[in-house]
């Protein structure tokens, strides 16, 4: 597998764990995933408008276009969950006398806001891949609300953006 998501030599990305590293893995495997399908509608769209004369003009372009921007917006998402999680994950929470810190269960209060919040949109990001169920659920957890303070509406705007 090629890895091409993020620069594994820049020294952000250099000493990542073997957890981190198969967080890379998986968000790489999206993103060939999606880049597949993108080629794949791309050639459906290109067939079809030749298989009707038209593919000479404007519609073919507009067509992959679009796909194209889709696929670039998309494939942001993937990267910006990628640095979501291997932040999160560096953060090396342990936990204290309830248990290991786990939001809602047992959330952990030494954290910084910043902190709390990737915490907070870790559980959401895993929970459903349904953004709309996901910004639905974020909306209606009242913990959140003070557990996250001011950070509250930046992750419902983060939520609501993949929407």
């Amino acid at each position: 597998m090629t890895i091409d998501i993020v620069d594994l030599t820049s020294p952000d990305y250099a000493n990542l764990s073997p957890v981190q590293l198969s967080m890379v893995r998986a968000a790489q495997a999206k993103k060939d995933k999606l880049v597949k399908e993108s080629n794949e509608k791309k050639n459906n769209i290109k067939f079809f408008l030749i298989a009707n004369n038209v593919a000479r003009g404007t519609p073919l372009r507009d067509a992959i276009a679009e796909i194209e921007s889709e696929k670039q917006k998309e494939i942001e998402a993937i990267k910006s969950d990628l640095d979501y999680q291997l932040a999160y994950e560096s953060l090396g929470s342990s936990g204290n006398e309830n248990g290991p810190y786990r939001y809602p269960q047992n959330p952990n209060y030494t954290l910084t806001y910043s902190e709390r919040f990737l915490v907070v949109r870790n559980y959401y990001m895993e929970q459903t891949s349904d953004p709309n169920a996901r910004l639905k659920a974020y909306g209606m957890d009242t913990l959140a609300k003070s557990y996250l303070g001011q950070f509250y509406q930046t992750l419902y705007d983060l939520l609501l953006s993949y929407c």
